[in-house]
This record gives C-alpha cells, structure tokens and sequence, in this order.
C-alpha cells in the first residue's frame, strides 16, 4: 500500500494491534525487566481471557447452528439451513460491527462484544467448511436433491457470496440509520 493511510484511527488489523513483541534472542532485557510482556501488553490472540470469550462465543454459535439444521434439515432435501445461516450470519456481522465502531474505540465492554459475539458466536454460527460440502455435494450430485447437478453447486455458491455481501451491506447500512436516528434525539 502506498501513500498516506486514509484512516489513520483505524487499527490496521484490530485482533493483533497490540504491541509488537520481538522474539526473545534479539530482545535485550533491561534491569527489573522481565523477558514475558504485562498481560495487556500482548496480542490479542495471546491473551487467555480473549481466547476464553472467543470460545464460549463459538461454542454457543456453533451449537445454535447445529440445533437449526437439525430442527430444519432443508427444503427438498437442499441445504437452505446452512444458506440462510450464513446470510443471517453476516447480516447480523455488519449490524454489530457498525454498530460496535460507531460506538467509540475498540476497548472495554466494545472488544468483549466484538470478540465474543462476532468473532465467537458468529464466527461459530456461520460456516464454510459445511458450505463448501454442500457445494460439492450439490454440484456433484451426490446426496442433496434428486436433479442436482454442477449447475445447482454453482447456484449455491452465488447465492451464499452475493446475498451474503448484500446482507452485510444491510446490516451495516441498518447500523448506520440507527446510529443517525439516535443522535438527532
């Protein structure tokens, strides 16, 4: 990327903007320095009450999903469970993370939403691995749907990127009125 960056505010990647640590055999320790950095001076991704908020969010997404498809297995033998997870999933993924921005920094209260609720719960409840599947399986003809062919794995495929964008735009869009609304009051 060149030129100056056009939102200096935004952290570049919110999940590891915390400090840098270089690795151990070109760091110099300095006296009453300890080699292992304060827990809020790691990455996210290395703090275990981060990680903790990201699994009992996935926990609870990924159980929420599987209670649906079970309940609703599909329409016709077609996996339209696992299309509209996804499509709510991202709706649901734009609404919060607008919303969560909109609402000031990426800290406190804020970052336990966003990691347990977006990129736990979310994060568990929509999937790829089970899409891609029955994409295969649709578009291969094995097991989803009596006519299915390479033309229906297709269809999926298009359906689940282009209304799952186009929810996404929804959810922030609907984020963005909100937060309009609220502050004319």
């Amino acid at each position: 990327m060149s030129g100056p960056d056009p939102h200096p505010e935004l952290p570049v990647d919110a999940d590891t903007d915390a400090l840098e640590i270089p690795p151990r055999t070109t760091r110099r320790r300095l006296p009453g320095q300890t080699l292992h950095p304060r827990p809020s001076d790691r990455p996210l991704h290395l703090s275990a009450p981060h990680v903790g908020l990201v699994l009992l969010g996935g926990f609870f997404g990924t159980a929420s999903r599987e209670g649906l498809t079970l309940a609703v297995p599909g329409i016709n033998g077609l996996p339209t469970t696992i299309l509209a997870v996804n499509i709510v999933g991202a709706f649901l993924l734009g609404l919060l993370l607008e919303s969560l921005l909109r609402a000031g920094d990426d800290a406190g209260a804020r970052r336990t939403l966003r990691l347990m609720l977006g990129t736990g719960f979310l994060g568990g409840f929509t999937t790829y691995s089970t899409f891609a599947v029955d994409a295969m399986m649709l578009g291969g003809g094995a097991g989803w749907g009596s006519g299915a062919g390479p033309g229906a794995g297709v269809l999926l495929v298009l359906a689940t990127v282009l209304v799952g964008a186009a929810a996404s735009w929804a959810g922030i869009a609907l984020a963005s009125l909100l937060h309009r609304r609220e502050a004319r009051r």
